[in-house]
């Protein structure tokens, strides 16, 4: 495209003549410049790493020290930047205070950035999670893997990546699942109306008395909950350590099902009575 047909002869002249006159005085600083600035990424970015690595030496949570590792490398590559612009002769001080003054429709046009890095900085003060927690929050669940500036980055148990914006998690609930050592179980068994409570009871404690992975404090509860419309439901609430959950839970629905078989204790299906009539015979009148 030639600019002479968008720009008036006059005014394409004087800018071609202000870019050779700039080109002359500063084209043998334009490669120092980029020297500059890929140098200075470089060592911005070794910086970055280095913070993390002494945070972690320090036993910092993980999630703090991924997150200052960020904050170093951003903050030192704007440095880089200004250091290149000012080797190419810009006025640096000029540059910073129109920056400054176009803070404000900068800081609207980027609002959702901003909410997310502050949003992150709550994450890392608060900590209501750390990396390795199983967490529910934003509409999601999945193991924390890392935190960023803008984002919280999880993993799902079937193995996909889910990457939150920070301002979506800290804005909603947050479900630490494994924040504490030990967790409860909660089953529900129902037996029939016609079976033996005290018998369907004495069944489920031998049953747990086999599972070595039940703790002994606090206590276990094995109990008549509700009656329900087609049976008496029992609850058994033993506790665990969190990282035995699922698998406790998988080998005592199995194992109180096959006693519960073997003993002769039915868990019925919903039931509900249905009365047919001979078409044209009047039903009863409703009480």
């Amino acid at each position: 495209m030639d600019l002479s047909t968008i720009l008036p002869v006059a005014e394409f002249s004087e800018w071609s003549t202000l870019a050779l006159a700039w080109l002359v005085k500063n084209g043998l600083r334009l490669p120092v410049a980029i020297i500059i600035f890929l140098l200075g990424r470089w060592v911005a970015k070794l910086i970055g790493e280095g913070v993390s690595r002494i945070a972690g030496r320090g036993h910092a949570d993980q999630l703090l020290a991924n997150f200052l590792s960020g904050v170093t490398y951003y903050t030192l590559l704007t440095a880089v930047g200004i250091a290149a612009l000012a080797h190419l002769g810009v006025n640096v001080t000029s540059l910073i205070a129109v920056f400054g003054a176009a803070g404000l429709a900068v800081g609207l046009a980027l609002k959702d950035s901003l909410s997310n890095f502050a949003s992150g900085v709550m994450l890392v003060v608060f900590r209501p999670f750390k990396v390795g927690d199983y967490v529910l929050g934003a509409g999601v669940a999945g193991t924390v893997e890392r935190l960023t500036i803008f984002n919280t980055i999880m993993v799902t148990p079937d193995n996909q990546r889910i990457i939150i914006p920070n301002s979506m998690l800290m804005g909603d609930v947050i479900t630490n699942v494994t924040a504490n050592p030990i967790r409860r179980i909660d089953f529900t068994f129902g037996i029939a109306y016609d079976d033996d409570i005290d018998k369907a009871k004495d069944v489920v404690w031998k049953t747990l008395a086999k599972e070595s992975r039940i703790l002994d404090d606090p206590e276990t509860v094995v109990a008549v909950h509700t009656l329900g419309d087609s049976s008496v439901n029992l609850v058994v609430r033993p506790w665990v350590k969190t990282e035995e959950y699922w698998s406790t839970y998988w080998a005592l629905m199995e194992a109180i099902k096959k006693a519960f078989d073997a003993e002769g204790i039915t868990i019925p299906f919903p039931q509900r009575d249905v009365h047919l009539y001979p078409q044209g015979e009047a039903q009863p009148a409703k009480q």
